[in-house]
């Protein structure tokens, strides 16, 4: 039988369990066979994707429409999507073959879709504890520019600065390849006292951009620069990650 604990194994992958609750999963996990194979089970799973999965952006109208709605989240829509899941025409049809089908094709585009504001914001999130939570923080260890750099041009899809602020507080340690917004992002990974902190960069599309959130204790930072996207996340306090974000808009590369 699956150990009781599998579920908080899985919310442990997942990014979704407070500390208390992580390091409790990460006590079982050194005791527990059959959970450390199945968070190495996952872990693989995460890479096969990451290296192998085609992404695929949804049309403007269904960007829109999914856009629209989370604006209103938490708010009951005036008027509901026309043809989407808020239309009553929509939902009776799935009583048939075909309305079925239509669902699971509606969602699969839904999962396939660049994240609207709030959806981005959820995308970094989750990258970010991804990170935290597994060996996967760092890919190259270095503080040296000129090795982190060219490290990105050939694993990621854009090849960002990657400067050491060490002297302002904020020690390089790194960088690695992730997926954000449908792109293969690189990431430049600090340090700040205890705290780490991501910035992620990848090719600027046109979206739009989130205001600069909190969200679960994290703070997290979008800016535009050139033709890339940046995002930086980390629970630094809001000001000290302020601060890295001005020092890399005014470092010239």
């Amino acid at each position: 039988m699956p150990c009781n604990d599998a579920l908080q194994v899985q919310a442990y992958f997942d990014g979704e369990l407070d500390a208390p609750a992580a390091v409790e999963v990460e006590r079982h996990l050194e005791s527990c066979a059959e959970c450390a194979l199945l968070l190495a089970d996952l872990e693989e799973t995460r890479r096969l994707v990451r290296d192998n999965a085609a992404y695929h952006r949804a049309d403007d109208d269904l960007r829109e429409r999914i856009a629209g709605m989370m604006d209103r989240e938490g708010g009951r829509p005036e008027k509901p999507a026309r043809g989407f899941i808020g239309d009553r025409r929509f939902l009776s049809g799935l009583t048939s073959g075909v309305g079925a089908t239509a669902l699971a094709a509606a969602f699969i585009f839904f999962l396939a879709a660049p994240p609207a504001p709030n959806l981005l914001v959820a995308d970094v999130t989750n990258a970010h504890l991804r990170s935290l939570m597994s060996d996967h923080l760092i890919d190259v260890v270095s503080s040296d520019h000129h090795t982190v750099k060219p490290w990105f041009a050939g694993h990621a899809d854009v090849s960002p600065p990657a400067i050491d602020y060490a002297k302002q507080g904020f020690r390089l340690i790194g960088g690695r390849a992730d997926f954000v917004d449908g792109h293969r992002a690189a990431v430049v990974v600090y340090r700040h006292g205890l705290h780490v902190i991501n910035v992620f960069a990848w090719a600027a599309d046109g979206e739009k951009l989130p205001d600069a959130v909190t969200r679960n204790g994290y703070h997290i930072v979008f800016w535009k620069s050139g033709d890339l996207v940046f995002c930086a996340v980390s629970d630094t306090g809001e000001s000290e990650l302020t601060e890295l974000v001005r020092l890399m808009k005014e470092t010239k590369t």
